[in-house]
């Protein structure tokens, strides 16, 4: 038997005092036979989230019960939902083997809409650690850019957009402060697909936050650079404290100009502005392209160490205590031939006299 049954029983628009859910909030009563509704922890366009127990396991441990409701009109478009639904929630079942993304436990179809079960993350999103604590520092948001970066490579790796990366989507986890990637956008653009291609639906289908996506999600065209622009206005959030809605553009170009409210270095800087171009040829491509960057970056104090930073002496010097000056191998070969040289001259010199 397919694992979606074809029951439309429950075609309605999305009412919240009717939702069964709702209804067994902190009830005896256990949804599907296993799980015990405590809270709504989060309501959108798509659905509502509810905190819950699953009664079945031992220790009963936490879970998190995404509720999608697509307001489909017959049909056909419901059994084209479960398998789109079907199909995103499977990878989300593979992606879900990585620390940093919760684990898919189950997804199903009851009565006309369809649920994910995944595990629960104990923690606290960035948006709530940046109201409670401050502002990061450059250091701080390069670290959480070398955490979040893999997460991203691997999504890419995997052939997914995550569609909606901001504070609010990227969790502390309580238990050993790892960053955890939440929220996936991709289920949701599946769904909102259906909605139009269903009759007399208006054409809007966009996933994403306002500010946070760039100008192509808005087109309905998200690429995987979209994700690391996402990524760039989480940076600039997290250095200043401010929403993208908050923050002067540029009137010519239209980007965020983040760098008005907050001083990081220069080749920092120079980062963040490539992740954030409103343009996607100038914008980077691929999360390994920020990571070669920050890379190189991180290194750049080393390598100015190893520059001359005053002129070579032709004399080695005699004192000890004299701080020794870096020279290029290439540079040490031309010293030595000029030296040779001398000495020959100088013996020829000699040898005439």
């Amino acid at each position: 038997m397919d694992r979606f049954s074809e029951n439309i029983t429950n075609l309605r628009e999305y009412n919240l005092p009717q939702n069964q859910l709702v209804q067994m909030c902190d009830s005896p009563q256990l949804f599907r036979d296993r799980y015990k509704i405590l809270k709504i922890i989060g309501r959108g366009g798509f659905g509502i989230t509810f905190l819950a127990k699953d009664a079945i396991l031992p220790g009963n441990p936490l879970c998190v019960i995404k509720q999608l409701c697509p307001k489909v009109t017959n049909t056909k478009s419901w059994q084209n939902a479960c398998q789109r639904f079907e199909k995103e929630a499977k990878t989300l079942a593979k992606l879900g083997s990585h620390s940093q993304i919760p684990m898919l436990l189950d997804y199903f179809n009851s009565h006309g809409e369809l649920y994910l079960v995944q595990e629960y993350v104990r923690g606290y999103t960035l948006a709530r650690e940046v109201k409670r604590n401050g502002v990061k520092t450059e250091t701080e948001v390069k670290e959480f850019l070398r955490e979040l970066l893999p997460i991203l490579q691997y999504l890419y790796q995997n052939k997914v957009i995550h569609r909606d990366i901001k504070p609010q989507n990227l969790l502390r986890c309580a238990d050993d402060g790892r960053i955890v990637l939440i929220d996936f956008g991709a289920v949701k653009e599946q769904l909102a697909d259906i909605v139009t291609n269903s009759p007399n639906q208006p054409q809007t289908n966009f996933v994403g936050t306002m500010g946070f996506a760039p100008p192509e999600q808005f087109s309905l065209r998200p690429v995987y650079a979209s994700d690391i622009y996402a990524l760039g206005v989480t940076c600039a959030y997290l250095l200043t404290g401010k929403s993208p809605m908050e923050m002067a553009r540029n009137s010519q170009t239209g980007e965020i100009c983040w760098d008005e409210d907050v001083k990081v270095s220069d080749n920092f800087a120079k980062i963040l502005h490539k992740m954030l171009k409103v343009s996607l040829d100038e914008r980077f491509q691929k999360p390994q392209d920020v990571i070669r960057a920050l890379s190189i970056e991180n290194d750049l104090p080393n390598l100015t160490n190893c520059l001359m930073t005053q002129p070579l002496s032709s004399k080695p010097a005699t004192n000890p205590e004299t701080p020794q000056v870096y020279s290029p191998s290439v540079a040490k070969t031309a010293i030595a031939i000029r030296q040779w040289k001398a000495k020959l001259k100088q013996k020829r010199v000699m040898g005439n006299r």
